[in-house]
């Protein structure tokens, strides 16, 4: 099944989440090189494709997962949630209707 992970970037996390962005992308392509990663990305702080030292607000990724358990699981040991750069994360199960 497919889940809808949404997390809410710390304030003033950029630096943070700069330094650990390289661990946090081999994750995904790791989710991605299964077949498993639907998408994924940040959330701008403004309204700008790069958002330059205003940084990030959050983050998505919706990806397949055997339960949401164990895509709480994967959540919680991203290297994000390491470095402090995520305040929240939710989890929540995904229904893809389109594209």
């Amino acid at each position: 099944m497919l889940y809808a992970i949404l997390a809410t970037d710390a304030e003033g996390s950029l630096e943070r989440r700069l330094q650990a962005r390289p661990a946090h992308l081999a994750r995904l392509e790791q989710l991605r090189d299964a077949g498993r990663l639907v998408l994924a990305g940040p959330h701008p702080a403004i309204d700008a494709g790069d958002p330059g030292p205003a940084g990030f607000s959050g983050s998505l990724i919706i990806a397949e997962f055997d339960s949401q358990d164990s895509a709480r699981d994967w959540a919680d040991s991203d290297p994000y949630v390491a470095a402090g750069v995520f305040s929240g994360v939710t989890v929540k199960p995904f229904k893809k209707v389109l594209p």
